[in-house]
């Protein structure tokens, strides 16, 4: 049987939306032209009796469309936190949670820094600045920026704690494909960085130890 011509149309239009998607280089675009072509497809599928390929798209329409509202959600929430001091709460369903006794070292200074934290109860001390981070703040996110991905100081539970964790990968991924994302991260690092300045003894980056042969 022959289709009409817009169901071909159709179809030529669905295949060229699912080009355009693979071909684009940030999430937000990549899933409304995705979206498109579901619509595109499912049109077509429907319209041509290709059944198989109108209950593909009917699956992938609603979760492309959920994708999109979550990515949006997530750049919202971005854009909020650098208007203001970033919390980064909106971090913590991307993270995996642990729990640490009191005295015990997240991480020493001149580790590799391959990780970002945020305490979510008690205190962790960074020895070499005497502060004290409070349940709500990031930690270690400087070692990411710093030569070498050297970590500044050591950190010490000072009480009990829960930490959520997030990789350095994971960090980079939502820097690179959210620039409000990086913006906000740079300006804590800046901030992290003039604070440190201006307590007595703060310790510069100490690099790894290069391994030769």
């Amino acid at each position: 049987m022959t289709r009409p011509l817009w169901v071909e149309i159709a179809g030529y239009v669905a295949s060229f939306l699912v080009f355009s998607a693979f071909y684009m280089k940030t999430m937000i675009p990549l899933r409304s032209v995705a979206i498109a072509s579901n619509v595109a497809f499912l049109t077509y599928g429907l319209a041509g009796r290709l059944y198989p390929i109108a209950a593909l798209h009917a699956i992938l329409l609603p979760l492309n469309v959920l994708r999109l509202r979550q990515m949006r959600s997530l750049i919202r929430r971005v854009k909020d936190a650098s208007t203001g001091s970033i919390s980064g709460e909106w971090l913590i369903p991307l993270m995996t949670h642990h729990r640490y006794p009191a005295g015990h070292v997240l991480f020493r200074r001149g580790d590799e820094a391959s990780r970002m934290y945020m305490v979510l109860e008690g205190t962790v001390r960074l020895e070499e600045l005497g502060v004290a981070v409070p349940r709500g703040q990031l930690l270690g996110e400087i070692g990411l920026f710093a030569p070498e991905n050297a970590r500044m100081a050591t950190a010490v539970c000072e009480t009990e704690v829960e930490v959520g964790e997030i990789p350095d990968e994971k960090v980079l991924q939502l820097y690179y494909q959210n620039p409000e994302f990086g913006f906000s991260l740079v300006r804590l690092v800046i901030g992290r960085l003039l604070e440190n300045q201006r307590l007595p003894g703060a310790p510069s980056p100490t690099p790894r130890p290069r391994v030769t042969g």
